[in-house]
């Protein structure tokens, strides 16, 4: 069984995942990465498969809980809904109204994550160097896609939610910048703050069918090609950075006339996005701020995570 201590920090570190998964460009994966629970998330997904649900149906529930780790799962996936459920609209309402201070903090959180998931390469060789590029290349492209429209048919939101999910446990690949790609960003963000079932229902499905199935390749991979697996993780971390960069603008579909074409009359329709280079004035200066912020934390919780194997290491554990 797990202790109280770990179960309080267990929760803690979802309660990161939550809230980086809500922003687009920022993956929750990277946050369970850096604070060395990624693996240990992977495998104990992995383990809901036929053994579990004959655990399950015989009402097994102490090799059941055992076999599918949730001292782990429950307090990790607890902290990550209530941050979702918790941040939903503060974090809405910070990137509708404020999304470049947002995505300064954001970038500067992924620029150290960078170095952190890079250093757990343990061998920088040439399948290691040339995935790092194909994961950056990936993360790249990704960000030059044009946005669809937003569709609230329950199939189109199961995909959503299959696709969402395999990619928020990626590192370097945001769940929610791939439903803003699908179109359905806005609408699962609403649907989350007004508790509308209709959209959470199909949308947890395909997430939890996401979840299993994907799991149990990313563990396989890991296991047998870990050196190439975190390179190209690493490339994807790199690669999101194109995404999150603060200073961009939306361009929006027009007429021939050059008019604004709405949907339903008042909701402008996304088609990609312009970078800008940065003004320098006073929020230039307070996104600074923020990025550097964002940087210095994930160093903390990188510095504490070290200390932390270092000390079970002089402990013989």
């Amino acid at each position: 069984m797990i202790n109280k201590g770990r179960a309080i920090g267990l929760a803690l570190k979802g309660a990161a995942m939550g809230a980086a998964n809500v922003i687009p460009g920022v993956s929750g994966g990277t946050i369970a990465f850096i604070t060395g629970i990624y693996e240990e998330l992977i495998d104990s997904i992995k383990s809901f498969d036929l053994k579990a649900l004959k655990l399950a149906a015989g009402f097994k529930v102490k090799e059941f809980a055992e076999h599918t780790n949730l001292a782990f799962l429950i307090p990790l996936f607890a902290g990550v809904g209530v941050s979702i459920f918790s941040l939903a609209k503060l974090l809405e309402y910070c990137f509708t109204q404020h999304e470049a201070l947002t995505m300064a903090f954001f970038f500067g959180l992924i620029v150290s994550s960078v170095y952190l998931v890079g250093k757990q390469i343990k061998q920088w060789n040439a399948p290691a160097v040339a995935m790092l590029l194909v994961g950056a290349a990936i993360a790249v492209s990704i960000a030059f896609l044009k946005p669809a429209e937003a569709n609230a048919n329950p199939v189109w939101v199961f995909i959503c939610g299959i696709v969402a999910i395999s990619s928020m446990i990626l590192p370097g690949l945001s769940g929610s910048y791939v439903l803003l790609i699908m179109g359905n960003y806005l609408l699962v963000l609403g649907a989350i703050s007004s508790l509308n079932f209709g959209i959470l229902i199909p949308m947890a499905l395909g997430c939890g069918a996401g979840l299993v199935a994907f799991s149990h390749l990313l563990s396989y991979i890991f296991k047998h090609f870990h050196n190439a697996t975190v390179g190209l993780l690493t490339g994807f971390v790199f690669g999101s950075l194109v995404i999150i960069w603060p200073w961009k603008q939306a361009v929006y579909l027009k007429d021939e006339a050059g008019e604004l074409i709405l949907k339903k009359g008042v909701e402008k329709i996304i088609i990609g996005y312009e970078w800008l280079m940065p003004t320098m004035n006073g929020a230039f200066v307070a996104a600074m701020a923020l990025m550097l912020l964002g940087a210095v934390a994930v160093v903390f919780i990188g510095r504490f995570d070290d200390q932390k194997a270092e000390a079970k290491e002089k402990a013989g554990e």
